[in-house]
């Protein structure tokens, strides 16, 4: 708040007409426009594409997926409806019924994504190694024929 104040301030200074006086209030409101611009940006975009990613997370729940509940609860789902989960947990399968909004991770969907980005990070150093591998026998090649080339120059 400070910032706008010595802003204001400034815009105020810069003239003692009325003229001075409409471009003080115009520069205030072009500068709360900028900063509700930057808020905007910085603080509710983020967090309403969080709520979007997580709405969706829930809305893709199956049957058999372990979650984790807002509370800690971890269990593996029995029976999905509209609003709510039924829910297995421990050893001697006790049964819950909640809320989908009190789900809080989808462990298997987690699993999935994360074995995706390991099977796409083995792939690219596999596709890394075969280029080098290229190179380096490309190299070889090339030395080999410039050698020969060589043995050619001296013999003649």
């Amino acid at each position: 708040m400070n910032v706008i104040y010595l802003m204001g301030q400034l815009a105020q200074q810069g003239g003692t007409g009325a003229q001075s006086q409409g471009r003080g209030s115009a520069s205030m409101i072009i500068m709360m426009v900028a900063l509700f611009a930057v808020m905007y940006f910085v603080m509710i975009r983020p967090q309403k594409k969080k709520q979007k990613e997580e709405q969706s997370m829930r809305d893709s729940i199956q049957v058999g997926d372990e979650i984790t509940t807002i509370g800690g609860i971890m269990g593996r789902v029995v029976t999905v409806k509209e609003d709510s989960l039924i829910i297995e947990t421990g050893a001697d399968r006790n049964k819950m019924k909640i809320t989908r909004w009190a789900v809080s991770t989808n462990n298997t969907a987690a699993e999935k994504a994360e074995a995706e980005r390991q099977a796409a990070k083995e792939a690219a150093e596999a596709e890394k190694k075969s280029k080098m591998d290229a190179a380096i026998e490309e190299g070889k090649a090339h030395r080999k024929k410039t050698k020969k080339n060589k043995d050619d120059t001296f013999d003649q």
